[in-house]
């Protein structure tokens, strides 16, 4: 399995880059991550709510135009289901048996996603009913994919 990660924004904290970029190189062996970046939309200090929503909407399809085609998408999505750890390596396993070589996790920027984006993607999840910043849900989801992988091939999980 491939595994995108596609978001809107640069990771601006040094400790949010060095572990994102740690468990990049664990992914390595299993098939990687590759992340893309998009720079997030230019909005004033104090945005109106049309603003905020013009911007949420613009930045959603200029995400969804960088997803791969054939890939099976995933909304990180405050409104999106929970699941456990072994559930979401179960998840990849089965979506690799179907014949499903690409998954795509979706990270929107400061002010959320469009309802668009909502209803193109094939699976919304939430890591938490907390509020997650977006740049710090991104080495929550890659730490998530390594576990995955390595609960899928039965190896143990060191940090």
């Amino acid at each position: 399995m491939k595994f995108h990660v596609v978001c809107i924004g640069k990771l601006k904290e040094s400790y949010l880059r060095e572990g994102v970029a740690e468990f990049i190189k664990r992914m390595r062996p299993y098939g990687g991550i590759t992340i893309t970046e998009l720079n997030e939309s230019k909005i004033g200090d104090k945005p109106s709510d049309a603003e905020r929503k013009q911007v949420v909407k613009e930045e959603g399809q200029r995400l969804l135009k960088v997803v791969p085609k054939s890939a099976y998408t995933v909304l990180l999505d405050v409104y999106g289901k929970t699941m456990s750890s072994e559930t979401m390596a179960s998840m990849i396993s089965k979506l690799e048996v179907d014949g499903i070589s690409d998954m795509a996790f979706i990270i929107g920027g400061a002010f959320g996603v469009s309802d668009e984006l909502r209803q193109s993607v094939k699976y919304k999840l939430s890591f938490s009913p907390m509020t997650f910043t977006h740049q710090m849900v991104r080495l929550l989801l890659v730490e998530q994919i390594y576990r995955s992988v390595k609960i899928n091939r039965n190896e143990p999980y060191h940090w």
